[in-house]
């Protein structure tokens, strides 16, 4: 593939079409219909998986290879298998990238799997960094699977992170403070320990009383409790313009002791008056570390960083249908209408 003089910046979903004809991103299988967004691209599980003792960058050998090492056993996912809560594991993904110079791609966790509390991340041959993918790769690529506080449910084909490909050196353009909305009577719902299995591709088909519970408006303030899991709204809308992508900074020290947002991609138009979306809130997923944190309404919890894509995509955020456009607070797609 000949790259012509273009800006830098996140390519969009016509842009990354292209790339699966040109046989950029490859595939085991046929894409699936929706499987291209706005400015990425969901990404499938493929056959198999591996139980590990630990987590592990590849470095200077192939994830594979680096496997060997911490493997406990293999698991089909051409029946669906278990990925229970407090393991690690190392899954194929069906897609695999031969990037030319030039491009570049970075990987997050979809939106229902960070609302589930399944940490992922993407790995690729001789990478010292998780999620992201250097210029000019050629080869697979893998995903890690760590679910914290619930056991679920995942097969062949389950879509549990997703891809940008950048061109160049992708500027920053700006940054958006991101308070947390603790006024009005429910405010926010905390993981249930020791639940059932969540099945990911069962959409609207869990019980989220088995699940979460629900927490009141307390005089504006939340006590986070160590090692809990909790999902909260933002005080503002966020808007993504239908020129630029963002991404929600996973860790920030600097807001406080707690880790924001496993999934951090929000594309193009989500929330905007052009998708008929004008006042949708961004989601939090909210984990506190070693010590409770005591959370105020409007406090900052997460900062947005915005970058330019290189050209208008032809679809915006939720034009063709989508679980989250327009939300307020809300849970994963898995669960039912409370």
């Amino acid at each position: 593939m000949t790259l012509t003089p273009a800006a830098h910046g996140i390519l969009p979903l016509q842009t990354l079409s292209e790339l699966v004809d040109q046989g950029v991103v490859l595939s085991t299988s046929a894409l699936d219909a929706d499987q291209i967004q706005p400015a990425s691209i969901d990404l499938r599980l493929g056959a198999w998986a591996w139980r590990v003792r630990a987590s592990y960058l590849p470095r200077t050998r192939t994830v594979m290879e680096r496997l060997s090492d911490v493997v406990m056993h293999e698991m089909d996912l051409s029946k669906g298998a278990v990925f229970e809560a407090g393991c690690v594991y190392i899954a194929e993904l069906q897609e695999s990238l031969n990037l030319p110079q030039g491009l570049s791609a970075r990987a997050n966790p979809k939106s229902s799997t960070g609302r589930c509390d399944v940490f992922v991340r993407l790995l690729s041959d001789y990478s010292d960094a998780f999620d992201d993918v250097r210029e000019g790769y050629n080869g697979p690529i893998y995903v890690e699977i760590a679910p914290q506080t619930f056991s679920v449910l995942a097969r062949t084909g389950t879509r549990l992170n997703q891809l940008r490909v950048k061109r160049g050196t992708v500027p920053k353009l700006y940054t958006s403070d991101c308070g947390v909305d603790l006024t009005g009577d429910l405010v926010g719902y905390r993981a249930r320990r020791h639940a059932g299995v969540i099945d990911l591709d069962n959409v609207d088909g869990h019980d989220p009383r088995d699940f979460w519970e629900p927490l009141y408006q307390n005089k504006g303030q939340l006590l986070l409790d160590p090692g809990e899991f909790y999902i909260l709204a933002s005080k503002t809308a966020v808007v993504i313009p239908v020129m630029e992508a963002a991404e929600m900074l996973p860790i920030d020290p600097s807001v406080g002791e707690f880790r924001v947002h496993y999934a951090g991609f929000f594309d193009p138009g989500f929330g905007t008056e052009e998708a008929q979306a004008t006042g949708s809130r961004g989601v939090l997923e909210v984990r506190c570390h070693e010590t409770p944190f005591l959370l105020e309404d409007g406090q900052t919890v997460a900062r947005l960083v915005y970058e330019p894509l290189i050209e208008r995509p032809e679809r915006l955020y939720g034009q063709s249908g989508s679980h989250y456009q327009g939300q307020g607070l809300k849970l994963s797609k898995h669960f039912k209408p409370w």
